[in-house]
């Protein structure tokens, strides 16, 4: 029997499992997380009151449903789920995985990739000091741990995601000084347009989110610093569409600008990548099926961007094209394509109502923090472009961006704007930086009794 390996227990990875074991297999699944759910279905870890209609919204009967159908795949043992697990690396076939039994390793014949996506960050002043986080982060303390990481927190960046959280946090109780978001009013409504024309209901309900924040919310901000001191941020100074200074006093500080796709496994399984004008970003090349290598299949936001219902399709779509590929029977994807279509210029209107800041990125202040984890400022990355030309790779070498625990996660796609800004070129044309194995932190005390 095929050995198959999906990576993540989100939509894309459950929709998947389901599907293959429709179809007489039992695959193996991986996620970091204790539970099945992911990121916008991340289920709670302690006793609490609040029900899923609190935790989720209006998506309560789509988590529920998910949930549900994992969680009868586990019991019933048709699936091999390894919870709180982490894949640190793939060669030949095989999978490194690292979690509560140690470093294990798994022989596969497929690999359905379903890693979802991460907080796509902009460096600021003073982000690098405590109390300071991601838009992703406060919303998973609120829904696993039922908690605000502040008493006075203002949200900052741009995209659905900082609407959702400021609202989430507000109906469980947290206090949230304000909203600000670096897209125009006038560019989110020409983005708007078409995002309403693909999706009216989820745009309208976006909408009327955004109201309910009343004043807290600006759009067209600039953000200037954050203010700190020893215990951690003390104001948001920023500027307001018509240039004038502002602060919000705060003792927490959340910043998003909307997603960036997690593709470190893509890039280890030998996935090619090409650089999408659309998302200001390099993501892994695939067919409409989700084929992108040889037996590597990659599924929802790891791939393409487009959120969680388009996840569950794409999961069901990838795992499909598996089956096909291994000769067995398969059912027909016209209505899971034709939505994955709609999805798409969804997103693509989405990303033109809040574009990536690349202009803030390339006017950091030189003692900007830029890479938090190694401690690199924008100007020493500046500098470095001098000795090692406009190509990030190079660049990583002498000056260490992204090189700190996190492989330039967050700090990357900035440190390619300051790069393409200092050189004076398209940000396309300075690359990307490879992926290196671990893909994780992973301690070598998992490796000594082997």
């Amino acid at each position: 029997m095929s050995r198959v390996l999906i990576v993540g227990a989100g939509p894309a990875g459950v929709r998947a499992a389901e599907t293959l074991v429709q179809a007489g297999l039992r695959p193996v699944v991986v996620d970091e997380g204790l539970r099945a759910g992911g990121q916008i279905y991340r289920r709670t870890f302690v006793r609490s009151e609040r029900t899923s209609r609190t935790l989720y919204g209006a998506e309560a009967d789509k988590a529920e449903a998910v949930h549900a159908v994992f969680d009868r795949l586990v019991a019933d043992d048709h699936v091999r789920f390894h919870s709180q697990t982490s894949v640190i690396a793939l060669q030949d076939g095989v999978a490194y995985l690292l979690g509560p039994e140690g470093a294990i390793t798994f022989a596969y014949d497929r690999l359905i990739l379903a890693t979802g996506a991460m907080d796509r960050v902009m460096p600021l002043p003073g982000w690098q000091g405590a109390g300071v986080y991601t838009l992703g982060a406060a919303q998973i303390a609120l829904k696993s741990q039922g908690v605000a990481l502040g008493r006075r927190m203002v949200l900052a960046g741009s995209g659905p995601l900082l609407t959702l959280v400021a609202v989430q946090l507000i109906k469980a109780g947290g206090r949230v000084e304000a909203v600000l978001d670096t897209a125009p009013l006038r560019t989110q409504l020409r983005g708007g347009l078409g995002m309403a024309l693909a999706r009216p209901w989820v745009t309208l309900r976006g909408a009327m989110m955004r109201a309910g924040l009343g004043r807290r919310y600006h759009a067209g901000v600039r953000l200037d610093r954050i203010e700190t001191d020893a215990t951690g941020p003390v104001a948001l100074h920023w500027r307001n569409a018509r240039g004038e200074a502002r602060s919000s006093p705060c003792d927490a500080v959340a910043l998003g600008w909307h997603l960036r796709a997690e593709t470190h496994l893509a890039d280890l399984a030998g996935v090619s990548f090409e650089w999408n004008a659309v998302y200001a970003q390099w993501l892994p090349k695939s067919d409409e099926m989700g084929r992108a290598a040889e037996a590597v299949y990659l599924a929802g936001d790891g791939a393409r961007l487009l959120g969680a219902d388009a996840a569950e399709s794409a999961g069901r779509v990838a795992a499909t094209a598996c089956l096909r590929d291994m000769g067995r029977p398969a059912s027909d994807l016209a209505p899971d394509l034709r939505r994955l279509r709609r999805l798409a210029r969804f997103a693509a209107s989405l990303q033109r109502a809040f574009p990536w800041p690349a202009e803030m990125a390339r006017a950091l202040p030189d003692d900007t923090v830029l890479c938090r984890c190694e401690g690199i400022s924008a100007g020493a990355l500046r500098a470095t472009v001098d000795l090692s030309g406009p190509e990030a790779n190079r660049a990583k070498s002498l000056s260490r961006v992204g090189m700190g625990r996190c492989q330039g996660r967050y700090c990357q796609l900035a440190a390619a704007e300051v790069i393409a800004g200092q050189a004076a070129m398209p940000v396309s044309e300075v690359g990307r930086l490879r992926s290196q194995p671990p893909a994780r932190p992973a301690p070598v005390s998992a490796f000594l009794g082997r």
